[in-house]
């Protein structure tokens, strides 16, 4: 019969708010990309930092 590895709820309950912090932080950061993506991508190539497109 196999014994069952459990976890504490504390670090089981910080895995899940690290993991939804990076999800919100992720989604935040497309959403930006989205709305301002033209612009940032004209600055970088004014600034000559878009040499890789």
């Amino acid at each position: 019969m196999r014994q069952r590895l459990s976890a504490p709820v504390a670090t089981t309950a910080k895995i899940i708010l690290g993991t939804a912090a990076f999800a919100a932080l992720a989604g935040v950061a497309f959403a930006a990309w989205m709305e301002n993506g033209a612009a940032i991508f004209m600055a970088t190539v004014e600034a000559g930092l878009a040499w890789c497109f």
